[in-house]
């Protein structure tokens, strides 16, 4: 049996859906030749925890967890924030929305300083355990799970230090992306030199999504595009509870994840009173449920909505209750980013949206890869936010099929299977056996 020592922050208890992807490979690597080993934090703060997570870990593999000095307390405490408040949704803010002076103190002090991310400090702290992981195991090769982009830099350290052959993996793209600082010249300069070089002494690079490859291309055209592999994320079906759909009173659209400035839905909201004031939908027959962690800026939009009675808030669930939540549900909702990168972003949480075989709605651009995906699995369809009239036609038709019981999609099996995460730590496999070969 080989074996892969994986760099990532987000691993059990760490919750939410940037866990999902390293956990999936570590359950199903053994089955393809790899012995996974996980270099992980052990006191991190973390926006979501879910203990839960940690039974599907194999219960015989080496965790080995370090200490992580993080700046957010500091953060909280610039800018008057309540100790409990969630940063990361209330920092992701819409163009149009204005900062506080704090908040461009906090802002600037973030893009100058924490480079490559607020993680930086973790590299300190790694060095001394890695040592001993190095001494303890034969490691065959190395992988690295980023965001944080800081687990990129200790791989990199870690290739240097050993020659070990090293796949980084890329949930998001690094410089220049929707929920990256905005850093001037110098930081901004010191940040893509990191990046570029992480791209350049990867042995390989796997994607999350194609647009993060294109996003690498474009910015560094002398790259080696040989060395960047599309893996996209997907479901474990062996996650879904034995939880039967029941058609209830009311249409039931469910929302999982979290919300903020960019990614909000006003337009859905929007769509809805319309069909209200038109009489086209019953409001007693509608039911919006909102399942995760919401900014301040969210929760304003659902109490200025005129629909709180139609609403149902929930906080973050365990990955289990809110797979039942989908099941459940008549419909769901996607809402993408409203940002440049919209029509090449496809967020984690889709896939389990078509693994459940529910019809989807998805807000975002109408000519993108969510679109194509949903298309190309039959599970759903695809409205722009500034096209309302789509939106409505959409919500409407699902809502029509519901009350007359009819199906609302036909999802095709075929093209979801490919989404099977087992299947896709397949793929991973088949590339570390790639870069070990040579």
């Amino acid at each position: 049996m080989k074996t892969v020592l994986i760099i990532a922050y987000y691993f059990p208890p760490s919750g939410g859906p940037g866990v999902q992807r390293v956990l999936k490979n570590v359950r199903y690597l053994r089955d393809f030749g790899w012995e996974p080993i996980i270099f992980t934090v052990s006191d991190a703060n973390f926006p979501a925890r879910d203990e839960t997570l940690l039974d599907q870990i194999p219960k015989d593999i080496y965790i080995y967890r370090t200490k992580i000095i993080e700046p957010y307390a500091a953060y909280k405490k610039i800018t008057g924030k309540k100790s409990d408040i969630a940063v990361d949704v209330n920092v992701i803010k819409h163009e149009s929305q204005r900062l506080t002076f704090k908040e461009k103190f906090a802002e600037f002090i973030r893009s100058t300083f924490f480079i490559p991310d607020a993680r930086m400090l973790w590299q300190v702290t790694s060095r001394k355990v890695l040592k001993q992981v190095l001494a303890n195991h034969r490691i065959d090769a190395l992988y690295s799970s980023s965001p944080p982009y800081t687990c990129s830099l200790i791989a990199k350290w870690l290739k240097k230090r050993t020659g070990l052959p090293w796949v980084a993996g890329f949930r998001d793209p690094w410089t220049d992306f929707l929920t990256s600082p905005k850093r001037w010249a110098i930081p901004k300069k010191i940040d893509k030199k990191l990046e570029k070089s992480v791209f350049q002494i990867a042995d390989a690079i796997e994607c999350a999504w194609e647009g993060i490859i294109k996003d690498a291309i474009h910015k560094y055209p002398d790259l080696d595009i040989s060395k960047f592999s599309h893996i996209p994320n997907g479901f474990d079906s062996a996650d879904f509870p034995e939880w039967n759909y029941k058609r209830g009173g009311r249409f039931v659209i469910t929302y999982t994840g979290s919300m903020y400035g960019r990614r909000n839905p006003k337009s859905l909201l929007k769509a809805i009173n319309n069909l209200l004031s038109k009489g086209k939908i019953d409001r007693n027959k509608v039911l919006l449920r909102f399942i995760g962690r919401f900014g301040q800026d969210i929760i304003d939009e659902f109490n200025a909505s005129g629909l709180t009675d139609m609403i149902e808030t929930i906080s973050y669930l365990p990955h289990d209750e809110s797979i039942k939540k989908l099941i459940e549900s008549d419909a769901l909702l996607l809402v993408v980013d409203d940002a440049k990168e919209s029509s090449e972003i496809v967020p984690g949480k889709v896939y389990e949206y078509i693994g459940v075989r529910k019809p989807v709605l998805a807000l975002g651009p109408e000519e993108s890869a969510i679109a194509r995906l949903l298309s190309e699995t039959n599970c759903g369809k695809t409205a722009h936010q500034s096209n309302i009239e789509k939106i409505e036609e959409i919500f409407l038709e699902y809502y029509t099929n519901w009350y007359y019981g009819k199906p609302i999609t036909t999802p095709n099996d075929d093209e979801i299977n490919k989404y099977e995460r087992r299947v896709l730590t397949g793929e991973l496999a088949k590339l570390l056996d790639r870069v070990l070969s040579k």
